[in-house]
C-alpha cells in the first residue's frame, strides 16, 4: 500500500481539478491510500459526488489555504502548522505518508517542504527535477528552478539524485548523466560546470553512466537518462519547450482550418495529429519532484487539468513504490565516502 498526502487547495482551480485528478490516479492505482487537506466546505460537495475516493481517504479540514501568488514568507508565516500545504507536507515527515502532491504555489511549497523536512545530509540546495519528454522517450532535468545558481559540488549533488531518481523511474540500472553546457568540448563553459565534469568523471561512479557535456538540442533528442543544470538555465529550458510545444500546436490547427483540402487532411490523419498532440501536452508528463529533502514532495503544474494531476501523482506513486530516498541517500553516502579515499593528505613540508 502507498500512502498519498494531497494538498486539494493547490493550482489553479484548487479542489474542482484536483479531486478528480485524485478519483483518476485511484482508478490507475487501486493500492493507493489518500490523506485529502482542504477547507471543508469547499471540498466536502466535490469529495461526495466521488465515493470511491472517500472510502480509500481520510479527509482533514484545514483552516487555511496558500494563495497561488503568496510570497513564500507570507505564506509560512500564515499556514505553518494549520494550512493544507503544510499539513500534506508535514504527513511525510511524520511518516503518515510516503509521499505529499500538491499543485500549488511553487515558491510556498519549496520553502514549507525545505522548512518541514529539511535537506538530507551532504545536500545543501534541494531541486526540481522534471520528466522531459524526448525523441527516445522521457529524459530528467534538474534543476528546473528550485534555487539560482550552483557550485561544482551542487551540481554533483543534482547527478547523483536525478541518476536515483531515472532508476526509481525509469528502472534503469546505470542511467547516463550529461551537464548541460554551451558546447561538448571540455574547455568551453562556466568554471562550475567544467570542475563538476571533471569530479564526476575521476570518481567513476558505479550508479551513474557519465556522458560528458550536451548541449540544448540534446535536451528534446533524449541523448541521456539526466541532464543536469542549475535553476536559472533549467527553468528558462523548461518554459522554452512548453511555449514551443504550444506554439507548434496552434501552427498547425491553423493550418489544418486555412483550406478545404486542409480539413479533409485533417480528418484522415485525426489519430497521428492526437498522437502530436499528447506528446506535445505538457500536462501529460507533469510532476515536478523535488529532490533532495527528507522526504517525496511532488509538485503539479498549477494549470494542469484532472488528467494532468493524475499524472503527478503516478509520479509520486512511482518514487514511492521503487524507494527514491533511499536510493539517493545510498548514491550519496556512496560518492562521498569515494571522494574521502581520493583525496592525498598534504605533506608537513616543516619535516623537510
Amino acid at each position: 500500500m502507498i500512502r498519498i498526502s494531497v494538498d486539494l487547495m493547490g493550482g489553479d482551480h484548487g479542489p474542482e481539478m484536483v479531486v478528480p485528478g485524485v478519483a483518476k490516479a485511484l482508478e490507475r492505482h487501486p493500492d493507493i491510500r489518500f490523506t485529502l487537506f482542504g477547507l471543508e466546505p469547499e471540498c466536502a460537495p466535490i469529495l461526495a459526488k466521488y465515493p470511491a475516493l472517500a472510502q480509500a481517504s481520510t479527509f482533514v479540514a484545514c483552516e487555511v489555504a496558500v494563495g497561488m501568488d503568496d510570497k513564500p514568507s507570507q505564506a509560512l508565516r500564515r499556514g505553518r502548522y494549520r494550512s493544507t500545504m503544510w499539513r500534506a507536507i508535514e504527513a511525510v515527515k511524520t511518516d503518515d505518508a510516503d509521499v505529499c502532491v500538491s499543485a500549488g504555489n511553487t515558491g510556498a511549497l519549496m520553502a514549507m517542504s525545505k522548512f518541514c523536512l529539511r535537506t538530507m545530509a551532504n545536500i545543501e540546495r534541494p531541486a526540481i527535477a522534471a520528466i522531459w519528454p524526448t525523441l527516445r522517450g522521457e529524459s530528467i532535468v534538474l534543476d528546473v528552478g528550485a534555487t539560482i545558481g550552483a557550485d561544482a559540488q551542487q551540481l554533483i549533488d543534482y547527478a547523483m539524485m536525478g541518476a536515483a531518481m531515472a532508476r526509481a523511474l525509469f528502472e534503469i540500472e546505470k542511467p547516463t548523466v550529461g551537464l548541460l553546457n554551451i558546447g561538448v568540448e571540455e574547455i568551453k563553459g562556466q568554471d562550475e560546470v567544467k570542475e563538476a565534469g571533471r569530479m564526476i568523471r575521476e570518481a567513476q561512479m558505479p550508479s551513474l553512466d557519465y556522458y560528458g557535456f550536451v548541449e540544448g538540442n540534446d535536451l528534446g533528442k533524449g541523448t541521456v537518462d539526466v541532464v543536469v543544470t542549475e535553476g536559472f538555465v533549467g527553468n528558462i529550458a523548461l518554459k522554452t519547450a512548453e511555449g514551443t510545444a504550444r506554439q507548434i500546436a496552434e501552427y498547425l490547427r491553423a493550418a489544418m482550418s486555412r483550406t478545404l483540402m486542409a480539413r479533409i487532411g485533417y480528418v484522415f490523419a485525426k489519430s497521428a495529429f492526437n498522437l502530436l498532440r499528447e506528446k506535445m501536452d505538457p500536462g501529460k508528463v507533469n510532476g515536478g519532484v523535488f529532490l533532495g529533502l527528507n522526504g517525496i514532495v511532488i509538485k503539479s503544474h498549477g494549470g494542469a487539468d484532472a488528467e494532468g494531476f493524475a499524472a503527478a501523482v503516478d509520479v509520486g506513486y512511482d518514487m514511492a513504490r521503487n524507494g527514491l530516498k533511499s536510493k539517493i541517500e545510498h548514491d550519496l553516502n556512496l560518492f562521498h565516502n569515494h571522494r574521502s579515499t581520493l583525496v592525498v593528505p598534504a605533506t608537513d613540508s616543516s619535516s623537510n
